[in-house]
């Protein structure tokens, strides 16, 4: 249901015979970043927008992030009094960032005269697993959140926590503000998740390496996700997933400048259908490879299990040809993993017959994400030949049916994105 269109009508005008007065109500989630709630003027600038929401009669739910680095900064904090930072600690240290954000936006929009009550996660009704520091939502009973918005005030949600069923504090990860208010927004049925951010939109390719990126009116959820499993750091990859398997309408938008964002769809018409949606950069991955490996049954899975199971996240996976029984092993993992991956990698050296293990920090990845290249012929062509004439080495490559990925070297990166945004005639 689109927003504005929960209507109701006046029957005493219906009984007078006079026109009908309608009244449009929507209901509405909104999220608020880190940057968007970064000090005391943004967070009065949100409440301001709030309080014309509230104005209009809108039912509006808050879900805010932590301000500004806050969360950075306390897993600084941490490591600096800590080596062993216990997982059940670290939540609840992460998780006190959120709650200060949302009690202070709820202040602020008291007084403007608008009511309103901040929730944490578990009292807005989050029930997770006890993966600390990356849960996810079991449930969600919101009697709280529900009660206010019947009450005609504005519920303000800490993002990114809820509580396992032993009752500890947990943290849903690195943008877990994103899911939590998509996972609101299905659970009360809102007309629209609105996710608002220092950007625009969802644009053709990073605005800060191509200023002709062109800000999108509307995405298909297929591609988007494409785009954040390759790198599109905003939304939260698990928000559109959440969002598309619940039907939940998204709306990404700015904060700052509070004009029309992206609208997220669940296809967009195929006569419309481009062929290339964006180029989306992303130089946040490692490259491991493993040399001298035994080409033999088992070999690969015996490592890649190794890794599943400590939570390493592999992408992309290489394997090259074998000469005289051994053969090469190449993978990326995100930033984060890579001491883990490169750990395990050599526990298992000897098991799989490896002479070698390599971590390379100084790649990157470029994407091509379109739905329309499934019935196009020639975009892989395309892309190879404009990184060829940019003298751009490709080193590994993978591929969906609305993908196509290239590791590069991590100078090139920039150069790579602008020629191909101009090859595929994205620029505004």
């Amino acid at each position: 249901m689109p927003i504005g269109q929960r209507i109701s009508g006046s029957d005493h005008h219906r009984a007078s015979g006079r026109p009908i007065a309608f009244v449009t109500v929507a209901l509405v989630v909104q999220k608020f970043g880190g940057t968007s709630v970064a000090n005391a003027e943004r967070i009065r600038e949100v409440a301001d927008h709030v309080r014309r929401g509230h104005a209009r009669g809108d039912q509006i739910v808050l879900v805010i992030s932590a301000m500004g680095k806050e969360t950075d900064e306390l897993l600084a904090l941490a490591a600096a009094v800590s080596d062993t930072r216990p997982g059940r600690e670290l939540d609840m240290l992460i998780t006190a960032g959120e709650r200060k954000a949302c009690a202070l936006v709820c202040m602020a929009l008291h007084d403007l005269g608008v009511p309103a009550d901040s929730f944490t996660g578990s009292q807005a009704g989050f029930i997770t697993d006890d993966n600390h520091s990356n849960a996810k939502i079991l449930e969600i009973a919101p009697a709280r959140v529900q009660r206010a918005l019947d009450a005609g005030r504005v519920p303000v949600v800490a993002g990114s926590q809820g509580v396992s069923a032993d009752r500890d504090v947990t943290f849903l990860g690195r943008g877990g503000s994103d899911t939590t208010a998509v996972a609101l927004a299905q659970t009360l049925r809102a007309d629209a998740c609105e996710l608002y951010t220092d950007v625009s939109g969802v644009y053709t390719t990073d605005p800060r390496v191509c200023a002709d990126a062109r800000k999108l009116p509307s995405i298909s959820f297929d591609e988007l996700l494409e785009m954040t499993a390759v790198g599109c750091p905003k939304p939260a990859m698990r928000s559109v997933e959440v969002a598309q398997n619940y039907g939940v309408r998204l709306h990404i938008r700015s904060a700052f400048t509070w004009e029309q964002g992206t609208w997220v769809v669940k296809e967009e018409p195929a006569m419309e259908q481009p062929i290339i949606r964006s180029v989306t950069p992303d130089a946040s991955e490692t490259k491991i490879t493993v040399t001298g490996v035994a080409d033999r049954p088992g070999v690969a899975a015996e490592l890649f299990r190794k890794l599943a199971d400590a939570g390493v996240n592999v992408d992309m996976i290489v394997q090259n040809a074998s000469e005289r029984g051994i053969t090469d092993i190449s993978f990326t993992v995100p930033d984060s993993d890579a001491d883990t991956a490169s750990e395990i990698t050599w526990s298992v050296a000897d098991d799989i017959g490896a002479t070698g293990v390599a971590a390379d920090r100084d790649i990157a990845r470029v994407s091509l994400v379109g739905a329309g290249m499934k019935s196009n012929p020639g975009v892989a062509a395309t892309m190879f030949e404009t990184l060829s004439q940019h003298q751009i080495n490709i080193e590994m490559i993978s591929t969906s049916p609305i993908r196509i990925s290239c590791v590069i070297r991590q100078e090139h990166a920039d150069a790579a994105t602008q020629a191909l945004h101009e090859a595929f005639g994205l620029a505004g």
